[in-house]
């Protein structure tokens, strides 16, 4: 049989610490609200960069992708930001992606045409990847264990209260113009400097070996193609409440922001407490998707039959907190089958799958709305399909599968 290989680390990957203080995992936190924002904050002027370039061909098509491509550029190059993670190292590439991030991100202050600025968000997604991948990484490689899970839901209720944050304060900043959010990209500027001072360098614990002959070790893709597979439809069931909500009580006859504001909010602040319940529920992530998933069909079931807008919030609310248990669930899933050097690879291409179910969501959704003549009846058949998932893993558990 071969003889073990050693294989070369990245450069910056020369210490090892098995914990991070406050500060390390608050800027981790910071890096992986900065996708949200890009994701959140340029909505509520977007009517606004409408009427801007009103007399601009394709603007009813280019205005809203200014919003989406992001997420659409971080759903394609993560994977291949998880290769450069693997590569060149994690600490390096976070720091030059959140400088980029701010130059830009605040790029449309000073760009003129509507195309340049579509180009600039496509380079704004681009370092959204890098940032994403890298702050995932860095968390699995600092620490381990049930400290490791709490970060992963805690990454998870930092981006789930960031993005209703993010939409008030875009809202507030756009009084002042359709520009003046994207100042808010200069943040970029801050945490930079402060991630390069007080991030310590990641090392593997152990020695990485590989069985074959020429010092290659393959990646692992079958660990990681179910898991990211699920991830896919469960991006599609995490972002369809806080995507439809405002259209499925606009069907119920309900027009007013605040009560919409109002809604939102206590859906956002049940995928907080299904966060904070992800890490006081026994056993592992892969025991209690069934469940998760059970809890996140019922709440469409009851929001594709509400009648009336108290019992769509409920549905809501229900759907919600299996969500703040099911994404932390499904990446610490993922994160467990990583070793050190197949992590940023990993872990770029489970954020490519979440970020993928996020673009498809709302196209999805179209599509079955046209299919079944309502926007309730598509959630509610999105519901049925998260209970089929869930009827599903628990049927592989019990035949001795693995979620």
């Amino acid at each position: 049989m071969p003889g073990s290989v050693s294989l070369p680390v990245p450069a910056d990957t020369v210490a090892a610490p098995t914990t991070a203080g406050p500060l390390r995992a608050a800027l981790l936190m910071a890096g992986s609200c900065l996708p949200v924002l890009g994701a959140v904050l340029i909505a509520p002027v977007l009517p606004k960069m409408q009427d801007h370039f009103a007399a601009v061909p394709g603007a009813k098509t280019l205005v809203p992708v200014v919003l989406t491509v992001p997420a659409l550029a971080l759903a394609l190059l993560a994977p291949f930001a998880g290769v450069v993670v693997d590569r060149l190292g994690r600490k390096r590439l976070l720091v030059v992606a959140t400088l980029l991030y701010a130059v830009f991100g605040t790029a449309p202050l000073w760009l003129d045409p509507l195309g340049a600025i579509v180009a600039s968000r496509v380079l704004v997604g681009i370092c959204e990847a890098a940032i994403m991948t890298c702050c995932t990484t860095l968390i699995g490689d600092y620490y381990t264990g049930r400290v490791r899970d709490r970060y992963l839901a805690l990454q998870t209720m930092c981006a789930s209260a960031s993005a209703t944050a993010f939409f008030v304060v875009g809202g507030a900043a756009g009084s002042a113009g359709w520009r003046a959010p994207f100042w808010i990209y200069a943040v970029g500027l801050l945490l930079a400097p402060a991630m390069a001072a007080a991030l310590p360098r990641p090392a593997a614990a152990d020695p990485v070996t590989d069985e074959h002959a020429g010092g290659r070790r393959p990646f692992p893709v079958r660990r990681l193609a179910g898991i990211c597979a699920l991830t896919v439809f469960g991006a599609m069931v995490f972002y369809t409440v806080p995507v439809e909500t405002s259209y499925l009580l606009d069907d119920l006859g309900v027009t007013a922001t605040s009560v919409i504001g109002l809604a939102t909010a206590l859906a956002s602040a049940a995928t907080v407490a299904g966060s904070i319940a992800f890490t006081r529920l026994p056993g592992g992530p892969a025991g209690r998707l069934p469940a998760v998933f059970a809890l996140c069909a019922a709440g469409f079931v009851v929001m594709g039959v509400a009648g009336d807008p108290v019992l769509l919030v409920v549905g809501a609310v229900l759907n919600c907190l299996g969500t703040g248990v099911l994404l932390p669930s499904l990446l610490t899933l993922a994160m467990s089958r990583l070793d050190f050097a197949d992590r940023g690879r990993g872990t770029g291409l489970w954020t490519a799958a979440f970020f993928a179910g996020e673009f498809v969501c709302p196209l999805v959704l179209i599509g079955l709305e046209s299919a079944v003549g309502s926007l309730a009846k598509a959630v509610g058949l999105l519901g049925l399909a998260s209970g089929v998932v869930a009827a599903g893993l628990l049927l592989g558990r019990r035949r001795g599968g693995v979620a």
